[in-house]
């Protein structure tokens, strides 16, 4: 499962704690952390996933190698068009802070139907208030699982 992390790439020291933690527990949880790639709070969830020696991806909006905590690096050359795109690689999203582009992956988020989990940020219907980094990434991992099909083993006797 694919959980996304939104949030400025200038954000505060509490926003970067908060991003930090829940990168650590979505790795905590065996699942990957998804961004924009940059820094602020993408880096600082990246960074909280490598040190739970978790899987982090960047979507970047341009042609660049992102943070340094990046596993996987998606260069899309697209801009601010590239959050459609992490939006829709994610199974649920945890916005931290944020500015008008984390606003715009919230939209695009509740648009499409991906649930969305908020800590110190836009306080918009739809969006789920959380108190703590905890509190984000349990209801954000219990609904990543809830909206994902089951799937059956692929190989002999298994269907592709």
């Amino acid at each position: 499962m694919q959980i996304a992390v939104i949030g400025r790439g200038d954000c505060s020291d509490e926003e970067s704690e908060a991003a930090e933690t829940i990168g650590y527990l979505i790795a905590g949880n065996h699942e990957t952390v998804c961004c924009g790639g940059l820094g602020g709070v993408m880096e600082a969830a990246c960074r909280g996933a490598n040190e739970a020696g978790g899987t982090t991806v960047g979507i970047l909006p341009d042609t660049g190698d992102g943070n340094a905590y990046l596993d996987v690096v998606i260069r899309t050359g697209m801009g601010h068009a590239r959050n459609v795109v992490l939006v829709h690689s994610a199974d649920a999203v945890i916005a931290v802070g944020g500015g008008y582009g984390t606003l715009s992956e919230i939209a695009v988020s509740l648009k499409v139907g991906k649930p969305v989990f908020g800590l110190l940020t836009w306080k918009i219907e739809g969006v789920v208030a959380c108190a703590t980094p905890e509190e984000a990434v349990i209801l954000a991992v219990r609904a990543g699982r809830l909206s994902r099909p089951s799937r059956s083993p692929r190989g002999p006797g298994g269907s592709a």
